[in-house]
């Protein structure tokens, strides 16, 4: 009887700040489900911060100052270090070496040609000055992924070219070198298309922490509820009795994101759905205001757990440390296994065999 092939994720995040509720439903939500139904054999959620070290390569204490944050916001919204593996990646050094192999089968036009990059390059303002650590990031994801074996990574649709481009890399040195037997990678895109990117509370596509229009996990309440009140709406809908557009309409796409019929009967009892909601938003009759304060309410609720258990962990600083330390011993030796595995396929394991006598 064929074994069952291992469900193995690869996910994470660049820590270069605290975390928002944009990295919440496009990917931290998804991932605690996943832990709490367990049909998966191995999870690993990386800090990149190698990665986020290519556009920051001159403010290091940046990144140094959001590792910490950001495993507090793992550790807030429920991840749980006993079932899966929490590491930083430059605390695995094999990923590095597989970085350096995979390397020598990607052309300069392929990485140019990336949507992803490019979209990035244009966003960041490199012009001609792309580090090249950037350009090639790619394939440091792609040595991230292969190196536990993940057959699943979670990403969101904007995602999508980087692993079109592991793909062809795993093909491309499986070709090149038999025995080498690397993992072909599927994409794992959010359930819900509303969750694939949230937009940032001035209307913008994108909720980024450069543009300053993000709400963090750890915000309190009361800044929270600043940011709800001066998110963008319809900009057609100057009076309550207009109608508006839900469609493309920040607020609205919050709360489909977020808001549950629980939401509606504790904060606004008087609809039975948020559809009812939206209906009387589209036909008129319905403030721009009201909208806001069940926004908020429904936000802080959602929240406020993850604030309080953030509040514990934060109390316990060395403890973070010493699970992030755990997890990143315990990636080095899954990444050991497959980099042993390389090198023997490459026949560069020259003295552990006497492959060159």
């Amino acid at each position: 009887m064929q074994e069952k092939e291992k469900t193995i994720i690869l996910t994470g995040d660049r820590p270069t700040g605290r975390l928002h509720i944009g990295h919440y439903v496009g990917s931290l939500r998804r991932r605690v489900e996943i832990q709490n139904g367990g049909d998966f054999d191995e999870m690993y959620i990386m800090i990149a911060d190698v990665q986020a070290l290519t556009d920051n390569a001159e403010d290091p204490e940046r990144i140094r100052r959001s590792i910490l944050e950001v495993a507090l916001d793992y550790l807030a919204c429920g991840l749980d270090p006993n079932r899966v593996h929490l590491f930083v990646q430059s605390q695995v050094r094999e990923l590095f070496e597989l970085f350096t192999y995979y390397l020598n089968l990607v052309t300069l036009a392929r990485l140019e040609r990336n949507p992803t990059v490019k979209s990035e390059i244009r966003q960041r303002d490199f012009d001609l000055s792309i580090p090249a650590g950037f350009l090639t990031y790619p394939v440091s994801q792609c040595a991230d992924i292969t190196a536990f074996d993940a057959t699943i990574v979670p990403v969101g649709e904007d995602q999508l070219p980087m692993i079109e481009q592991a793909q062809e890399i795993v093909r491309k040195f499986n070709s090149v070198y038999p025995g080498a037997n690397l993992v072909l990678p599927k994409a794992m895109l959010p359930e819900s298309g509303v969750c694939q990117r949230l937009p940032g509370t001035d209307g913008k596509a994108k909720m980024s922490k450069s543009l300053g229009n993000c709400i963090y996990l750890s915000d309190d309440e009361e800044t929270v509820n600043k940011q709800v009140m001066t998110m963008f709406t319809d900009p057609n809908h100057l009076r309550v009795s207009d109608p508006g557009e839900t469609e493309n309409n920040p607020v609205f796409t919050y709360l489909q994101a977020f808001c549950e019929d629980a939401h509606v009967a504790k904060f606004w009892p008087e609809y039975a759905s948020l559809a009812e909601i939206e209906a009387h938003y589209r036909r008129g009759g319905l403030g721009d205001v009201k909208v806001k304060r069940f926004l908020a309410a429904v936000l802080n609720d959602v929240l406020d757990p993850i604030r309080k258990r953030r509040q514990i962990w934060a109390e316990k600083p060395e403890e973070v440390l010493e699970i992030l330390e755990r997890g990143s011993i315990e990636a080095s030796k899954k990444a050991k296994q497959t980099c042993d595995r390389v090198r023997n396929a490459m026949r560069i394991d020259y003295f552990s065999t006497n492959r060159l006598i």
